[in-house]
């Protein structure tokens, strides 16, 4: 009987043993995983992190790496002066310093910080390495190749003039961001000399905010977009027999609500009234549909979510659900009252519905070279999801024509090509200007390039913002031929 309990208490012994050995196991195989893992899909970004000290150690043997727009034209370089010491230039100056970013004792911004693992990466051939690690030299970085274009960031950067704002470009089957500027700007060759003015309080003009991504702003009309496609998704079958006479202004018990500048559109229906951007129409539909499905449209549409986006971005907002009194219902179908977003999330639906509701990631750097020339990382197109149906996007798509047809968009009448856009005059405070807004992709038939314009207290999107896309999309077209 004794040895059989001294058997059973060996064989307990021996199970929690082997219990013990399998859960190490197990413990060190989840660590693999995880450390497999991080180093395929963490690891650059942590290395990259401008936040992480030991990347003084990669740049302690390393020659910082330049970054290239698409034509291969230099935007920003590491020189090195003939006491040893090394400066980062920017060709450009002013012109890339919210996309490209720029590097200095302050810290990195844009592609600097992005890419800065790339930058401080070294792809020379083993020679030529063991060589300099003898001689005591650098080797020199890997360079960036962006997605931006040189001549459509001139363009828009010009075409934006004097209004502080932003524009952002972008091919919509592919993601790739082919300009992107904010104004106003400030020289990357000085930000550490004017770091002090740059960020005093006594400063108003925000240079450092990428307004592109970071700047908040009502939508206006640019917003009809959903207001009407939640009105086509609640009346699938009657839709088309919708009309308003406008007078100028629409009247619901004390609220008021006036079209821009008092305009009187007269007899309207749904494809009409979106073309000419009345807001008396879409006041009214506002307080015929429903909020809570609105609200749920809106966040499909990344409202209250994150973006895609790899830059500093602010997130936009949405609040109206079924707790909202008219006058509620009546700003936020036209795009005013609460609602914000930024032109960079303005470009991304305007991208999705020329890519017939699918969205693709946005990114700026196309590949990774050596400083001998050789590709080391390719960066391809990769969909972030569906924004909407197939059908829904096709029926935006028609709209927005109509927009260039028929509507506030006569800008781009007369054009080589054909386009597909939105124009907004967002209102956000009493006694000045609105923003100017303008949203849209061209040709409208094979969607190539899509474009947000934002500019601040500049009026009419059709009289300011629409040109200002124009003449984007005319460099495109023409750089083609």
């Amino acid at each position: 009987m004794k040895k059989r309990s001294e058997t059973d208490s060996r064989a307990r012994s021996n199970r929690n043993i082997l219990r013990l050995t399998y859960g190490i196991a197990g413990i060190f195989l989840l660590m693999a995983v995880y450390f497999g893992w991080f180093i395929q899909f963490r690891s650059e970004n942590v290395i990259g992190s401008s936040y992480n000290a030991r990347l003084d150690q990669f740049s302690d043997r390393i020659v910082r790496g330049s970054i290239l727009s698409s034509d291969r034209t230099v935007l920003a370089e590491t020189i090195r002066n003939s006491d040893g010491t090394e400066t980062r230039h920017y060709p450009y100056d002013y012109l890339f310093v919210h996309s490209v970013g720029y590097s200095g004792k302050n810290g990195k911004t844009g592609l600097e910080s992005l890419a800065n693992f790339y930058l401080l990466s070294s792809h020379v051939n083993l020679l030529e390495k063991v060589v300099n690690e003898l001689r005591g030299e650098k080797n020199l970085g890997d360079n960036v190749i962006t997605t931006l274009n040189l001549n459509l960031q001139k363009t828009a950067s010009d075409a934006l003039a004097s209004y502080r704002g932003a524009v952002i470009a972008m091919e919509p089957d592919t993601g790739k961001i082919l300009a992107m500027v904010s104004q106003p700007n400030f020289n990357a060759n000085l930000v550490d000399e004017k770091w002090e003015e740059l960020i005093s309080p006594d400063n108003t003009k925000a240079q450092l905010v990428n307004r592109a991504t970071q700047g908040l702003y009502p939508p206006g009309s640019t917003f009809k977009i959903l207001t009407v496609l939640e009105y086509m998704k609640e009346n699938p079958q009657t839709w088309q027999d919708f009309t308003f006479d406008c007078t100028g202004t629409y009247q619901s018990g004390d609220y008021t609500i006036r079209c821009y500048h008092g305009e009187a559109h007269g007899s309207q229906n749904l494809i009409q009234a979106f073309a000419n951007s009345c807001n008396g129409a879409f006041a009214r539909i506002g307080l015929e549909i429903d909020p809570d499905r609105f609200h749920s449209l809106a966040e499909q549409f990344l409202f209250n979510s994150p973006l895609p986006c790899s830059l500093p971005y602010n997130q936009s907002s949405f609040t109206m659900d079924g707790t909202a009194d008219d006058w509620e219902k009546l700003q936020t179908s036209i795009g005013q009252g609460k609602t914000q977003i930024t032109p960079f999330h303005n470009l991304l639906i305007a991208a999705a519905i020329a890519n017939g509701g699918t969205l693709m990631k946005p990114y700026m750097i196309d590949h990774v070279e050596n400083a001998g020339g050789q590709t080391v990382k390719k960066f391809i197109p990769s969909a972030y999801g569906s924004l909407m149906q197939a059908s829904d996007s096709q029926f935006l798509a028609e709209m927005m024509k109509q927009v260039v047809e028929i509507g506030t968009g006569s800008a781009f009448r007369g054009a080589s090509y054909t386009v597909a856009g939105k124009t907004g005059s967002a209102e956000f405070e009493t006694g000045k200007e609105t923003h100017s807004w303008f949203i849209g992709y061209a040709p409208a038939d094979d969607p190539q390039i899509v474009i947000s314009v934002l500019a601040e207290e500049a009026g009419s999107g059709g009289q300011v913002a629409a040109p200002i896309a124009r003449a984007v999309f005319d460099a495109y077209f023409s750089g083609q031929n």
